[in-house]
């Protein structure tokens, strides 16, 4: 399942899906889970579609308040993510599951690490997520019905809908060096070549902007280079956004471009788009790396 949407994108999609030869009715519900997560990172979509229901009614609830009804709408959000991340990590740091006949029940923390290839090498980035979920014994095998997904990071004492703690990796010539990001709270002000808006970040640049009820989710920044997803609920439309951060972390440029746009996605990544200007109004800080 896909974890953000992250689609964004900071589409972030969790339980990813195990291979079609897991059928077997001898795993219990823990192992059945277990399967999911280590399919989902091995990027294998076959194993979803054994280890969880097709029922058209199912609904689940990812980041961002993004929500899939049934296992179409969730297996194509999961294919743009694979082919969206060079690979993807997912330790399990928590998993409690109860069990009462045929319905079980869990609460799981895990890491959903995102690998996402750059000009040199790299960026990786580091969500902490929560889950709940139903699973269901049929047949004598049990699957995974709906779950609800959630960031374990806060903000101010609130809890955001989308990716909040970033930890950026440049990876080339076989060696790691850490990058923090700069602070990118503040009220930003966005000029399109036709509109403009304002948005309102916190410290990792994740918020919500005054045009079609949007918000914004950072899903890396390295070397200045900001990237990430953009949803817009007003009018069902998300993609994603890069932009260059100046040296004093006052301003940015670039483009964002469309992945979804209603029910029609199968749109080409960085074809459909434009370009635009970020200017900080206030800040907590400042200066970029």
């Amino acid at each position: 399942m896909r974890l953000a949407g992250l689609g964004t994108r900071l589409l972030v999609l969790l339980l990813a899906l195990g291979a079609g030869c897991v059928t077997t009715s001898s795993r219990g519900p823990e192992e059945v889970l277990r399967a999911l997560v280590r399919a989902n990172a091995e990027k294998d979509l076959a194993t979803l579609s054994a280890l969880m229901a097709h029922d058209g009614d199912i609904i689940s609830y990812t980041l961002g308040g993004r929500k899939y009804v049934g296992w179409n709408e969730l297996a194509r959000e999961m294919q743009n993510e694979f082919a969206s991340v060079a690979r993807l990590e997912i330790p399990i740091t928590h998993l409690t599951v109860w069990t009462r006949g045929d319905t079980a029940w869990f609460a799981m923390e895990l890491d959903y690490i995102r690998y996402v290839e750059t000009g040199n090498g790299q960026s990786r980035t580091l969500l902490p997520l929560r889950e709940t979920g139903v699973l269901e014994r049929r047949n004598g095998q049990w699957l995974l019905l709906g779950w609800h997904e959630s960031s374990r990071s806060t903000s101010d004492g609130m809890a955001m809908a989308g990716p909040v703690r970033i930890v950026p990796v440049q990876e080339a010539a076989g060696s790691t060096r850490a990058s923090e990001a700069p602070d990118l709270s503040g009220e930003w002000e966005i000029q399109e070549e036709d509109k403009s808006y304002r948005a309102i970040l916190d410290r990792t640049g994740n918020g919500p902007y005054t045009h079609q009820n949007g918000r914004i989710v950072t899903t890396s920044f390295a070397e200045r280079s900001w990237q990430g997803t953009w949803h817009q609920t007003g009018n069902d439309r998300e993609g994603g956004f890069e932009v260059l951060l100046s040296e004093d972390g006052n301003q940015a440029k670039g483009v964002w471009w469309y992945t979804r746009v209603g029910d029609k996605t199968n749109i080409p990544s960085r074809q459909w788009g434009g370009s635009y200007v970020w200017k900080r109004l206030n800040s907590h800080s400042g200066r970029a790396p």
